[in-house]
């Protein structure tokens, strides 16, 4: 076993991370009784996520590919790059094109995908993960449902071939990319589609866009 590291160069990577138009973002989360609204909640996943992913020592830089004027605003000032989501492409083009921005700035880029909705996420955890994926072309972290995908990951000159959206993970193992033999990452598979997996990151402990948010009540207007 110890013969399979050293020769492993630690890797830098850059992140790319979609977010789509925050009014449509995270409907199914609307089960949430009294909870905060939608659009504000998914800012404050992608808020926590950005800054837990600027925060890796592994991570040299975070591209947010999105349409959104707040969060392009609010994601920028946490220390992000953002390029303009592509029209009528859907994810996996807003990923490509991403991608692609990356490496028209750095042509050598390590590059990865990750998911926007990971308020748990602990810089730690995603250095683990990424550290990982240096042994592999390619690489992918199924989520915490073990049907998607969290994190995708190519090293230089590798095509990052997103395959989000459903059944990602048996998708992207087909697609030739690794599973990465990680555990003890939960913070970086907890996404966020439902109110159990809103729970469940808030187990794991959510970061502190997230948490204010939670927090509530909001006091009523004029008081």
């Amino acid at each position: 076993m110890g013969s399979m590291k050293p020769h492993v160069t630690p890797v830098t990577w850059t992140l790319v991370v979609p977010l789509k138009p925050l009014p449509r973002a995270k409907s199914r989360l609307a089960g949430v009784p009294d909870g905060p609204a939608l659009p504000a909640l998914a800012l404050a996943f992608a808020q926590d996520t950005v800054s837990a992913a600027l925060a890796c020592r592994a991570v040299s830089g975070v591209v947010v590919v999105t349409d959104d004027p707040l969060a392009t605003g609010e994601l920028r000032a946490l220390g992000a790059g953002t390029v303009p989501d592509p029209p009528g492409g859907g994810l996996n083009a807003a990923l490509a094109h991403g991608a692609s921005a990356a490496r028209a700035t750095d042509p050598g880029a390590a590059v990865a995908a990750l998911n926007a909705d990971l308020p748990a996420l602990r810089p730690a955890e995603l250095e683990r993960a990424l550290n990982t994926a240096a042994g592999f072309p390619r690489a992918f972290l199924p989520d915490a449902a073990e049907i998607g995908t969290t994190l995708l990951t190519a090293l230089p000159r590798t095509p990052l071939s997103p395959a989000f959206g459903g059944l990602s993970r048996a998708r992207h193992r087909a697609s030739g990319a690794a599973e990465l033999p990680v555990a003890g990452v939960p913070s970086v598979r907890q996404d966020v589609d439902t109110p159990a997996d809103l729970a469940a990151a808030n187990a794991l402990g959510v970061g502190g866009f997230t948490a204010a948010l939670l927090a509530g009540p909001v006091p009523e207007p004029g008081r």
